[in-house]
């Protein structure tokens, strides 16, 4: 299945031959608009000149990593603590996996297993941490057993909740209209 919640061809396809790049766009998927977020991976590249690696990611200059997440157009509203913890992500994955991504799921059998190593990442938290594993269950065929489950509510196949459930233009209509009803539901209590 081909990525697609930049909406913007170049950005994900990078998202879809890069787990780096996916994983650093679900970090910066707060605060801005999910298509915004998931284009800051491919935003970074091209100011780099090639494809993320984790190991470039974490030893580059903090401030000069700030600065190139701040060049007009700006990767994220908050440029500078998200570059920090960008890094701190990339510096994780080089201790921690090598530098390689996709470690964080490779072989692993287990549903709590997959969602405690992404709860583990730097800048994930549970909600985060289960949206990444419903992502990875749904669009990547990553399934090891219970991975619904420890998904929670965004493992359940045909809802429209989160980034996970967007594989077109009509698919994140329905999550943004999902989005807008449980906010309305929440201001009503």
């Amino acid at each position: 299945m081909r990525i697609q919640l930049a909406q913007r061809t170049e950005a994900d396809e990078l998202l879809g031959r890069s787990p780096l790049a996916l994983l650093v766009g679900m970090l910066l998927d707060q605060q801005i608009p999910m298509e915004w977020a998931f284009s800051g991976p491919h935003t970074i590249s091209e100011r780099l000149g090639h494809d993320l690696t984790a190991e470039e990611v974490a030893a580059y200059d903090p401030e000069a990593f700030a600065a190139l997440l701040a060049e007009k157009p700006a990767v994220h509203r908050y440029p500078k603590s998200m570059a920090e913890r960008v890094q701190r992500l990339a510096a994780y994955l080089v201790e921690h996996y090598d530098g390689r991504p996709e470690q964080v799921w490779a072989g692993v059998t287990d549903g709590r297993e997959l969602f405690r190593r992404l709860q583990d990442l730097p800048g994930y938290g549970r909600q985060k941490a289960q949206i990444f594993l419903a992502l990875l269950g749904k669009q990547l065929g990553v399934q090891p057993d219970g991975w619904r489950e420890a998904a929670g509510l965004y493992g359940e196949e045909g809802s429209f909740r989160s980034v996970a459930d967007v594989v077109d233009a009509e698919s994140l209509e329905k999550v943004r209209a999902t989005k807008q009803e449980a906010k309305k539901a929440a201001k009503g209590k």
